[in-house]
């Protein structure tokens, strides 16, 4: 099963759509394995965002990110990262197709609510960025008899 993480960004937190984001996540089928508020640091903001460190936009970024505390999620299934990032939809929630979350909730692309894993690799790394093993929890979720196929459970 790959892994993925969720941050709900300070906008999700402050507009109260944590509810509704996590729902939505719930109701595709995929299991919340670690669940947290948090505030972050400049530290932890840049290892996780040392792609966009040389950005002259890096700077707005961390200090969004650190105007409040946001959601922090890991999420489990199988091929969960690519079904992720299709409920989440572009990264410019004003091309964000209807039904997503950001084509559905944000409009800033500043402000587009929340983070989701670009693969396996860096869902796995951005898990244990943000969780001890200790905060991961694993578990069997009765309702995967209903939502995988048996080889899709394995």
């Amino acid at each position: 099963m790959e892994r993925t993480l969720i941050i709900l960004k300070p906008d999700a937190v402050q507009r109260g759509l944590v509810g509704e984001i996590t729902s939505r996540l719930e109701r595709k089928g995929l299991k919340l394995i670690g669940l947290k508020m948090m505030r972050l640091d400049s530290a932890l903001l840049k290892a996780h965002y040392i792609h966009l460190i040389d950005k002259p936009f890096y700077k707005g970024i961390e200090e969004f990110m650190k105007s409040s505390p946001v959601v922090v999620m890991a999420w489990e299934g199988f091929e969960c990262v690519n079904s992720v990032r299709l409920i989440v939809g572009a990264t410019n929630p004003r091309i964000a197709d209807a039904g997503t979350i950001r084509g559905d909730l944000a409009i800033g692309q500043g402000r587009n609510l929340i983070h989701a894993s670009d693969s396996k690799e860096n869902g796995e790394t951005e898990v244990a960025r943000f969780f001890e093993d200790k905060e991961i929890f694993a578990y069997d979720k009765s309702e995967y008899l209903h939502v995988y196929e048996p080889y899709e459970r394995a």
